[in-house]
């Protein structure tokens, strides 16, 4: 098969969960631990950063690989989902894994993923650790799917765990209190094995501390590890100023979402952990220089990005109520006219939990990301409409995108969100008509 044909039978012959949602989870690495053993358990061939938590994991990991690259370490990195491109999810040093490698490694293994019809992202994690071994990578930044227990990267044995935070997502799987989700997420706690803690509560806290002692392992917080002050003005530019007791750091970081802070103390303090344990020796100008240059270096998208600048377009992938609340403050402080924001969501979301969160004053273009787990925006519209959320419905993205520009003046903001499909699609939009 060529590349085409083999993502064709990857995205239509394995369950994906992106597309499909609950039919392709499994609750159990059987097929991990199968895969594994096919592919000669490549993990053991190189050190790796193992990153979990509601919201902030895509954020955190594409820092980590940033910073490493920039030490001049052979960094590689593995996240989900995919915004344009599958081999966005598996990357070393910023370029994506060859299309012939996704050929090769398919066509050998045809016969057995018929025989043990892994699920897409089974595969696909197969297929990174794989690539990141035969590599030879210093270090590998990886991301878990969904949850951290059962999450099919939860084979690998890294020298440091981060939980990002704790937010209501998944619920369906992960469980439908905090402490539930906290337990699933603290699955990627190792024996003896350092651990990282972003953003807590009380309820997280206390599941969190209670599995590291069970693994004999060291817990830190990133609020006693590092403090950080945000001195912009500027709602795409963070000026941060950032202080451990080893140095201070003066940022300017692309990555502009307020949301982003959290995120950024807890890679300056994951950083700060690795270095004290001898792990590797990272100075204070290659962390100012990997956060930085993120975008740059691993071709990070959709957080908080500025599309275009009249009208000004913003998308962001924030998707459940714990991201959300911290976009749409940022959204409604963009000096604007009129706004315009074009949302879609997937079916098996708590819809009612964000469309509050909404804005009334904004014109809505209620859409359809291109994947089956979409929610069909007519529906959505009914249910927006409960809260004095008043728009139109499009069948597409592309469709609503289109509307939104004729309608828009110069002066105006149009906002696209809600799903990281949406984007996805949205920044497949503006790909074509720049080609």
């Amino acid at each position: 098969m060529n590349y085409n044909e083999t993502l064709q039978f990857l995205f239509n012959s394995l369950p994906m969960y992106q597309r499909i949602g609950a039919a392709a989870y499994k609750a159990d690495l059987e097929n991990t631990n199968a895969l594994m053993e096919l592919v000669n358990h490549p993990y053991h061939r190189f050190r790796s950063i193992h990153v979990a938590g509601t919201n902030g994991k895509g954020s955190v990991s594409h820092m980590l690989a940033s910073i490493f690259q920039e030490a001049g370490y052979k960094t590689g990195l593995y996240t989900s989902p995919h915004l344009v491109d599958f081999r966005e999810r598996i990357q070393i040093n910023g370029e994506k894994i060859t299309k012939e490698h996704i050929c090769h490694f398919v066509e050998n293994h045809y016969s057995k993923f018929l025989e043990m019809k892994p699920s897409f992202f089974e595969m696909t994690v197969a297929v990174a650790l794989a690539y990141f071994a035969q590599e030879t990578v210093d270090i590998a930044i990886i991301e878990t799917g969904m949850g951290g227990r059962l999450d099919s990267t939860n084979v690998i044995s890294p020298i440091l765990s981060i939980i990002t935070n704790i937010g209501f997502d998944h619920t369906q799987f992960l469980g439908d209190t905090i402490s539930e989700i906290a337990f699933e997420k603290a699955g990627i706690i190792k024996p003896k094995t350092s651990v990282l803690i972003n953003e807590f509560t009380e309820e997280s806290k206390a599941v969190f501390v209670q599995k590291a002692k069970q693994e004999s392992s060291q817990i830190y917080f990133a609020e006693d590890i590092c403090t950080l002050q945000n001195n912009s003005s500027n709602p795409f530019i963070n000026e941060i100023t950032a202080q451990t007791s080893d140095c201070e750091l003066h940022i300017k970081s692309p990555l502009a979402g307020d949301y982003q802070l959290k995120n950024i103390s807890g890679v300056i303090a994951a950083i700060d952990i690795l270095n004290k344990q001898g792990e590797f020796k990272i100075k204070a100008e290659e962390i100012q220089k990997g956060i930085e240059n993120v975008i740059k270096n691993t071709n990070f998208m959709g957080r908080w990005q500025c599309i275009q600048e009249k009208p000004m377009i913003v998308c962001d992938t924030g998707h459940n109520q714990h991201g959300l609340s911290l976009t749409i403050p940022k959204l409604q402080r963009i000096k604007h006219q009129k706004l315009h924001i074009i949302l879609g969501v997937v079916n098996d979301k708590e819809v009612d939990n964000i469309l509050d969160l909404f804005p009334k004053s904004g014109h809505y273009y209620f859409c359809k990301a291109s994947i089956p787990r979409a929610l069909d925006a007519g529906i959505l519209k009914e249910k927006a409409e409960k809260y004095d959320l008043i728009g139109e419905k499009f069948s597409t993205v592309d469709d609503a995108i289109q509307s939104a520009l004729k309608k828009a003046q110069k002066k105006d903001l149009i906002f696209i969100g809600g799903s990281t499909f949406v984007v996805a699609d949205a920044l497949m939009f503006f790909n074509n008509i720049n080609d």
